[in-house]
């Protein structure tokens, strides 16, 4: 159980962090950058929520809460250790990334095939999303890039992967199935 009966501890002060682990690493090295970018997408989808109802908002709170997980995974290091730790790590599961390919399969089915690239924006929900869809590719590039220094779960990646996958089809669901996308038009300006 997690208690915060504090949230100031004065321990980031030298300008280093605690992983999952206990060990304390400097606060911009690469794995604190891959899951404070989790991070920060998960802040982009919450505000997100405030435009999303329904069904689509049920899914972005299904996201957020795994994004805490993916959070908990990438902040905790040394896989080869999981079965012989104290407190046994979270880590992210196939059948999370296999969830967002079954709803961005159901999310496309509707959609018509693209015939340009779309620019972000559209409904404000849409915009949105295409927000969330970047920050969660950033994530990914950097969990991609730990993973050449460290070991990294595939799945945490995969996950990432797919996600901006969600974002961009849900921000066509959000535009009137497509037809309200806004497309580029290139050399339009020449």
């Amino acid at each position: 159980m997690i208690v915060l009966n504090k949230i100031y501890t004065k321990t980031g002060d030298d300008g280093e962090t605690a992983l999952g682990n206990g060990a304390r690493v400097a606060k911009h090295g690469m794995r604190v950058t891959a899951y404070g970018t989790v991070d920060e997408a998960n802040a982009a989808v919450g505000t997100t929520r405030l435009h999303a109802e329904g069904t689509l908002d049920a899914r972005l709170t299904l996201i957020q809460n795994d994004l805490f997980d993916l959070g908990a995974d990438l902040c905790r290091p040394d896989m080869e250790n999981d079965d012989t730790a104290e407190f046994p790590p979270l880590r992210m599961t196939d059948s999370q990334v296999a969830r967002l390919e079954a709803e961005i399969d159901e999310m496309n089915a509707g959609l018509e095939p693209l015939r340009s690239f779309i620019l972000p924006g559209g409904s404000a929900l849409a915009a949105h999303l295409h927000v969330c869809r970047t920050v969660s590719r950033r994530a990914e590039r950097l969990a991609v890039e730990l993973a050449t220094m460290e070991t990294v779960n595939p799945a945490a990646v995969k996950y990432l992967n797919r996600l901006s996958d969600w974002f961009f089809v849900a921000a066509r669901v959000a535009n009137d199935n497509g037809k309200a996308d806004v497309l580029w038009k290139p050399g339009a300006n020449r």
